[in-house]
């Protein structure tokens, strides 16, 4: 395990989070996510890392571990990557905002520190759907099996193998409505997923999540969006066919361009320069290794993760994931349609 390092700058509550625990933190910048996490966690990007790096290109990137105290405050920092981490501030202290909401944290002494996927985008969209038809893993309490085996029964999980767990779409400058916030973003929280989408309109949480046209996301731009992002979860599609491991409420996140003149003019960008930019990646200032200056990194565009590996594990010998790949096919029909329309 390598050393600590020293710890200098403080972390504040993530404010982007469509779904999932709360506690999730970030870096002031916003370059960051920590998120409260199990040690199976941990693992299973570890081993991601070092033995399946064909997936861990959809993961988001790993940048190593915080240890929390009983009020989840950080008390060290172990870095999986020197020299990624080398690129940030190391978080010192933590103390998120009061609120008078009931939280759900998980019960742990340990955090993920991650690239943030959603920094670098003017106004980025996200949305997180969950995939699988079953949702618990082996382990898990027979309450807990008999829980999600409802919404598995009552949403688009038994049919389609996903099921939209939360969006934010930025709706344009001055917007406003019912279940805007004040930065102009429409929120689709749980309850959209599992109520308000069904068999019969799940194509429709994704035409509202890629086409805004208040945000100046107009039906062109939307259909490319929906093309670039079929394309990584094709890419998802194989690697998980190729591959053998059991993931158990697991995601897709997305994460695109939600200003329509910076969308257009980041995609202009990137038709004029190498193609750096799929998938989110971005070049960083600095030599490479032979001694060659790099560019600046452009403007972003979109991202696609696959996150939330709480219950997941490589399974040597088992074959496929079937259960998330149901999904993810799902998704693959749903975005073709979409980029065709």
């Amino acid at each position: 395990m390598a050393k600590p390092l020293p710890l200098h700058a403080d972390l504040i509550q993530y404010q982007h989070a469509v779904a999932g625990h709360d506690g999730t933190l970030c870096d002031v910048n916003g370059e960051l996510f920590i998120k409260p996490c199990t040690a199976a966690e941990i693992a299973f990007y570890e081993a991601s890392v070092a033995s399946h790096p064909q997936f861990a290109e959809y993961m988001p990137t790993y940048l190593g571990t915080l240890t929390l105290d009983a009020d989840q405050e950080v008390t060290s920092f172990e870095d999986a990557s020197a020299a990624l981490i080398a690129k940030h501030t190391i978080p010192e202290v933590v103390v998120p905002p009061k609120n008078n909401k009931q939280t759900k944290k998980i019960a742990t002494s340990q955090a993920l520190v991650l690239e943030n996927a959603a920094h670098g985008f003017v106004k980025p969209n996200i949305m997180d759907t969950k995939l699988g038809i079953r949702l618990w893993a082996d382990d898990a309490h027979p309450d807990k099996k008999t829980r999600f085996d409802k919404i598995t029964e009552e949403t688009t999980h038994k049919t389609f193998g996903f099921r939209v767990a939360g969006m934010r779409v930025w709706q344009g400058h001055g917007a406003s409505g019912q279940d805007v916030d004040e930065d102009g973003y429409k929120i689709f929280d749980k309850d959209y997923g599992k109520v308000f989408i069904g068999n019969h309109n799940v194509k429709e949480a994704f035409r509202n999540f890629i086409f805004a046209e208040s945000a100046g996301i107009d039906k062109e731009l939307g259909r490319l969006v929906a093309q670039a992002l079929l394309t990584d979860v094709m890419r998802i599609q194989d690697v998980l066919e190729n591959q053998e491991s059991r993931m158990f409420s697991s995601s897709l996140l997305f994460v695109f361009e939600g200003d329509g003149a910076a969308l257009r003019s980041a995609m202009e960008e990137a038709s004029r320069s190498p193609p750096t930019l799929a998938n989110g990646d971005e070049s960083t200032s600095g030599s490479s290794e032979d001694g060659d200056e790099l560019e600046p990194a452009g403007p972003k565009i979109y991202a696609v993760n696959v996150i939330d590996f709480a219950h997941a594990e490589w399974t040597p010998g088992m074959g496929p994931d079937e259960n998330s790949l149901t999904g993810v096919r799902s998704v693959v029909k749903i975005l073709r349609e979409l980029a065709a329309e």
